[in-house]
């Protein structure tokens, strides 16, 4: 490879937008190689708009072989095909979430990539927030001791329109509603700092406020494979939305993750706070929000393809979301409990 990662950059849909920019910020460590999308219009405005070069087709990205890797930013059911050509011509991947429609299918995925020995990553960039990250210190230095009650709330608002574009909130494209393309971010955070959840009960439905084929709203409540105990409530019903918030009660301090922002509060009565605060997108522009994160986490990504090392969200790891998804779609739909692996 050379100094710079060379990157096909596959999907000009709504979601490239905070890649584009993050893309244009690291120049110094990556080289848009080529932009394709299936819609030649949109592939020349987004290449023009962003100051990338436009590829003439997806074989001729796949066949180069001065490209080292894809960034994949198509809807989930146009995934696998796109990412097993990648992986057959020796190119690293990272793709957007959800990896693909069923947590089966997205394991696919993953089996691919690891038969190929090509890097997988995952964009969950919730993970490279500063508020997330100092977290995550505390849990591991265990200054905030076990972890006893969690709490996860992603109460946001999509209007009628955004569910009208063709696909939007089907199973057939998308893998579901707001679990799979909205509350995934937050809910891969949370297993990223609490650990499995090892039993849920789960309700989802789809309210009068949307036309849509999969839910809009969910609940479950869970136990954790350490033992805590925790809920999840996530929706796209909620005018006219607020920042998610994830919550865990600790021993020795209670702590709150919302717009970017962390607040501690010790059991000895003194409060600290981390981060700024940034809009999440959780009303009705989902876009809302910085690209810095984005920008963190692509740069993980080159610097794991440039020395070896695994990316900060793997593939494998991203499956963990995956399952708790279908399990919670599952309990829902069987009217029971859950035990995880099932």
């Amino acid at each position: 490879m050379a100094d710079r990662l060379r990157l096909a950059l596959i999907g000009c849909g709504m979601a490239a937008k905070p890649h584009a920019a993050a893309l244009k910020s690291l120049t110094d460590r990556i080289e848009v190689a080529g932009v394709y999308a299936r819609s030649p219009e949109r592939r020349a405005a987004f290449a023009a708009e962003h100051g990338f070069p436009e590829a003439p087709s997806l074989d001729a990205l796949v066949a180069d072989p001065t490209i080292d890797a894809a960034l994949v930013i198509t809807p989930p059911n146009a995934r696998a095909d796109i990412v097993s050509a990648f992986a057959r011509a020796g190119k690293h991947i990272l793709s957007e979430k959800p990896l693909e429609r069923t947590a089966e299918a997205a394991e696919a995925i993953v089996t691919i990539c690891e038969a190929a020995d090509v890097t997988l990553g995952v964009v969950f960039q919730h993970r490279f927030r500063k508020a997330s990250e100092a977290l995550a210190d505390r849990l591991r230095d265990s200054s905030l001791g076990p972890i006893r009650v969690v709490g996860a709330d992603i109460p946001w608002w999509r209007e009628q329109a955004y569910y009208d574009e063709p696909g939007r909130g089907t199973y057939a494209r998308d893998g579901g509603g707001v679990l799979i393309s909205q509350a995934i971010h937050t809910l891969d955070l949370m297993l990223s700092l609490t650990g499995p959840a090892a039993e849920l009960q789960g309700l989802t439905a789809t309210t009068p406020l949307h036309r849509m084929e999969a839910e809009d709203y969910a609940a479950a409540v869970l136990r954790f494979a350490n033992g805590a105990m925790g809920h999840l409530m996530a929706s796209t019903a909620h005018y006219p939305g607020e920042a998610e918030s994830l919550r865990l009660d600790c021993d020795r301090a209670s702590v709150r993750l919302k717009s970017g922002v962390l607040d501690i509060h010790w059991r000895d009565g003194t409060h600290e706070q981390v981060g700024e605060q940034a809009t999440t997108g959780g009303g009705a522009d989902p876009m809302a929000f910085p690209s810095d994160w984005h920008r963190d986490l692509i740069a993980d990504f080159a610097e794991a393809v440039r020395t070896g090392r695994a990316p900060r969200v793997t593939g494998r790891q991203a499956l963990d979301v995956h399952r708790l998804i279908a399990a919670i779609e599952r309990s829902s739909r069987d009217r029971r409990a859950i035990s995880l692996p099932e």
